[in-house]
C-alpha cells in the first residue's frame, strides 16, 4: 500500500468544549441571576434530554445512508483533489465519520470502465472536509501494459474451471485490472459456481491474465469452520408472535430468521413454534440447533452495536437469516455473503452451532462491508483474524456461563478428537499449522495458518506475555523477539483492531499495513503518546513485525491525556449502570456556584473501553443550559470552559458501557 500524504502534520484529536448553547427554552440565556436554582434532577424530561443527547452523538441507519449518498455525489471532485487521471474514476462505498466530524471515506477505482481489483482506497478528510491522506490498497498509478486481451472469455473460464476442484454449475467472467505493487494486469475475474465434495457451497474467484492465460490469484467467497455440538445451554431469545404461534424472527435486531433446511441444501422455512419455548438441549428436538443459533446471531448483533456502535453486519439496520440443518452429514458451518449455515456434523447428530463459531464467520460478512480484506496473501490471514478477534470478543461479551470466553478457537467443538480446540491465540502454532511470527514469505500459506501472527498480536496486545491464567484457562505467550510485552486490556484492542478495520485497512493490507492501521487507530483513540499506543506497538514488535510508516512518537497527537489534569485539585466520583445512564456533579446537589468569572475546567475518567461523555450546563435564571461538551469516542473526557460567574452543573453520561468513574474539576 502506498501512502500519498497530502498532508503529513502533527494530528492533534483533542476533545474540544462546545461553546455553542443549546438552549432548553426558547428565550434561556447563559447567563442570568442564580436567585432561586433549581437543584438538577432526573425526571422524565432529563432523561429524554439524556437520550436525545445520545441520539445527537450516534449516526443512524437513515444518516449513514445520507453520508454515503454525500460521498457519491463528490465522487468527481474527489478524484480531482487526489489527482486522478481521466482514464479512473470512483466510486464510493462507505463513509466512517469521527466524532469530531473528520471523515474517512472508501471508494473503489475504474480504470477505463474496467473495476480495478485491489484499486480500492480511502480518501481521509477534516472536519472541514479538506483532504488529509490518501491510501492506495496497491498503488496510485494504474497503468496495465495493453487494454486489449489476447485470452479469450471463453478460454479464461475453461482455466478457471479446471482450477475449481467441484463441479461447475454456474460460471461468468468480467474483464478487469488486477492490480499489485509488483504491476498491474489486464485479466479475467472468472466466478466458479458449484457445490463441493463435503457439500460446502462454493463461489470460487480466479484471476487469469488476459495476455497469457496464467492463472494470477484465486480465493472463495464462502468462508467455512468445522465442529460439532450444542453449547449455550438455556439462553433468552427474541421471537415473533405469528399465526396463533410464534416464530423465530427477531424483531429487535433487524428482523434477523433461523431457518431450519431440514437437511437439505435449499429453500426451508422460518423454525416456528406454538408455546414460545423452544428446543430441549439435543437434537431430539430440531428446534435446540435453532436456540444457539439465533442466540449466536442476537449476540454478534449486541456485540457489534454494544462496543462498536454498528446497526447490524452490513450497518443497514437489517438482520441476516441463520440456517440450521443444513445437509446430510454435513460437518461444516459457513458465512456466505449474506447469511450463516450450520450443518448438522457427523451422523446428523452433532449440529456446529458454537458462539464463538456464529461470531467468527458472521465477522467475515463485517469484513467484506468495511476493509473487504481478499482471501489471499497477508490480508487473507488478517481476514481470518479479524474474525477470530471479534468471534472471541462475541464469547466473552455474551458472558454465558456455559461457554464463558477464552482465548480458544473452536475449543468446545472437539474437531480433533481429543479435547484441543482447532486454534490457539495466545501461541497459534500448537495447532501444529499455524505461525506464531511474521515474515514476508508466509502470504502463500492457507488463510487459516497466516491468521497465526493477527491472533497472536491480539493475545500480546490484550493480556501481554508469560504465563497467566483467565477464566480457569492457563496461558503462556512466548514473543518472538524476546521482549516481555505488557497488555493494554482486551477492551481496548477490541476498539482499536475495529477501527482500524473500519477507517484504515484496504484490501491488500499487509502485516506491517496493520500495523500502521493499528497505530493510527490507537492515535485517534488514546493519543500518540499514550500506553494503549506504545502497547500496540510493543504487540507488534512482539510478532516480529516491523515499524512501517507510521509510529506512535511521529505521528500522535492527543485525544487528550489525563495527565493535563492533574492540576484539578477538586474531585467527585460516581457509577453508570447501563447505556444513557447520566448523574449530576458534583456532589449531592449535583452543581457548584462561583462568586467571580473564570475558566471551569473538568476532566472524567470512566472504565477502559467504555464511552463516558462530559457536559458542562448553566443556570440562566429559569432553566438549567448547555454550555459546553466533551464526546469524544473513549472514557476520559475534558472541558475548559471561560464563563461568568453563576452555578454550574457538570452531566456525567455513559454512550457506551458501565462502571465507575472518577470527575476531577476546579471552579473559578
Amino acid at each position: 500500500m502506498s501512502h500519498n500524504l497530502i498532508s503529513r502534520r502533527r494530528r492533534t484529536l483533542v476533545a474540544s468544549a462546545t461553546i455553542a448553547l443549546m438552549a432548553l427554552a426558547p428565550n434561556a440565556q447563559a447567563s442570568g441571576s442564580d436567585q432561586d436554582v433549581q437543584k438538577p434532577v432526573q425526571d422524565k424530561a432529563s432523561n429524554a434530554q439524556a437520550a436525545q443527547r445520545n441520539a445527537d452523538k450516534t449516526i443512524t441507519v437513515k444518516e449513514q445512508k445520507k453520508l454515503i449518498r454525500a460521498a457519491k455525489a463528490d465522487e468527481s471532485s474527489i478524484a480531482k483533489k487526489v489527482g486522478l487521471p481521466a482514464s479512473q474514476s470512483l466510486t464510493a462505498t462507505d463513509v466512517v465519520q469521527d466524532a469530531d466530524g473528520a471523515q474517512h471515506t472508501r471508494y473503489q477505482r475504474t480504470y477505463q470502465g474496467m473495476r480495478v481489483i485491489g484499486g480500492d482506497m480511502i480518501v481521509h478528510t477534516d472536519a472541514k472536509g479538506a483532504v488529509k491522506d490518501v491510501q492506495h490498497a496497491s498503488q496510485q498509478k494504474i497503468a496495465p501494459a495493453s487494454t486489449t486481451a489476447k485470452v479469450t472469455k471463453t478460454a479464461a473460464v475453461r482455466t478457471a474451471r479446471k482450477v475449481a476442484e467441484f463441479k461447475a454449475t454456474d460460471a461468468t467472467s468480467e474483464l478487469v485490472v488486477f492490480a499489485t505493487d509488483k504491476g498491474d494486469r489486464l485479466a479475467y475475474d472468472n466466478v466458479v459456481k458449484g457445490v463441493k465434495k463435503d457439500q460446502t457451497p462454493s463461489r470460487l474467484h480466479v484471476v487469469v491474465d488476459a495476455q497469457t492465460g496464467k492463472t494470477l490469484a484465486s480465493w472463495d467467497e464462502i468462508h467455512s469452520a468445522e465442529g460439532e455440538g450444542i453449547f449455550v445451554g438455556t439462553v433468552d431469545i427474541e421471537t415473533k408472535s405469528s399465526g396463533g404461534g410464534f416464530e423465530m424472527t427477531d424483531t429487535t435486531r433487524g428482523n434477523g430468521t433461523t431457518i431450519d433446511l431440514n437437511n437439505a441444501q435449499s429453500g426451508g422455512t422460518v423454525m416456528t413454534d406454538d408455546d414460545d419455548v423452544w428446543g430441549d438441549g439435543t437434537m431430539a428436538d430440531p428446534h435446540s440447533a435453532g436456540v444457539d443459533a439465533h442466540y449466536g446471531a442476537a449476540q454478534t448483533w449486541d456485540y457489534f452495536l454494544d462496543k462498536h456502535g454498528r446497526h447490524g453486519i452490513f450497518d443497514d439496520g437489517v438482520g441476516v437469516p441463520s440456517r440450521v440443518h443444513y445437509g446430510d452429514n454435513y460437518v461444516n458451518a459457513f458465512w456466505d455473503g449474506q447469511q450463516m449455515t450450520y450443518g448438522d456434523g457427523q451422523d446428523n447428530q452433532n449440529p456446529l452451532t458454537e458462539l464463538d463459531v456464529a461470531g467468527h464467520e458472521m465477522s467475515h460478512g463485517v469484513t467484506e462491508a468495511t476493509a473487504g480484506l481478499v482471501y489471499y496473501g497477508d490480508a487473507g490471514g488478517l481476514n481470518e483474524s479479524t474474525s477470530d478477534i471479534f468471534g472471541t470478543s462475541v464469547e466473552f461479551n455474551a458472558n454465558n456461563a456455559e461457554d464463558v470466553g477464552d482465548y480458544l478457537i473452536g475449543e468446545e467443538i472437539d474437531i480433533n478428537g481429543n479435547g484441543t480446540p482447532l486454534r490457539y491465540m495466545d501461541e497459534p502454532s500448537k495447532d501444529g499449522a499455524s505461525y506464531d511470527c511474521w515474515d514476508s514469505s508466509i502470504g502463500n500459506d492457507d488463510p487459516h495458518y497466516t491468521s497465526g501472527p493477527g491472533n497472536h498480536f491480539f493475545y500480546l496486545a490484550s493480556e501481554g506475555s508469560g504465563p497467566k491464567t483467565i477464566n480457569g484457562v492457563d496461558y503462556d505467550s512466548p514473543t518472538c523477539n524476546g521482549a516481555d510485552v505488557e497488555g493494554i486490556g482486551r477492551d481496548k484492542v477490541e476498539q482499536i483492531w475495529f477501527k482500524a478495520l473500519d477507517a484504515y485497512m484496504t484490501s491488500t493490507t499487509t502485516y506491517p499495513e496493520a500495523r500502521d492501521a493499528t497505530v493510527r487507530a490507537a492515535i485517534d483513540l488514546y493519543g500518540g503518546e499514550s500506553a494503549e499506543c506504545a502497547g500496540v506497538e510493543s504487540a507488534w514488535d512482539g510478532i516480529d513485525v516491523p515499524a512501517n510508516d507510521f509510529s506512535c512518537t511521529t505521528d500522535g497527537g492527543t485525544d487528550p491525556e489525563p495527565g493535563d489534569c492533574t492540576s484539578l485539585t477538586l474531585s467527585d466520583n460516581g457509577t453508570l449502570t447501563k447505556a444513557n445512564d447520566y448523574e449530576y456533579e458534583p456532589g449531592s446537589t449535583g452543581y457548584y456556584t462561583s462568586s467571580a468569572d473564570g475558566t471551569h475546567s473538568a476532566c472524567i475518567d470512566g472504565p477502559e473501553g467504555t464511552d463516558f461523555d462530559l457536559y458542562l450546563e448553566k443556570w440562566n435564571g429559569s432553566s438549567w443550559v448547555r454550555v459546553a461538551s466533551s464526546t469524544s469516542s473513549g472514557s476520559h473526557e475534558e472541558i475548559n470552559y471561560e464563563g461568568a460567574k453563576g452555578s454550574y452543573s457538570y452531566v456525567v453520561q455513559s454512550y457506551r458501557g458501565r462502571g465507575s468513574y472518577t470527575m476531577t474539576y476546579a471552579k473559578p
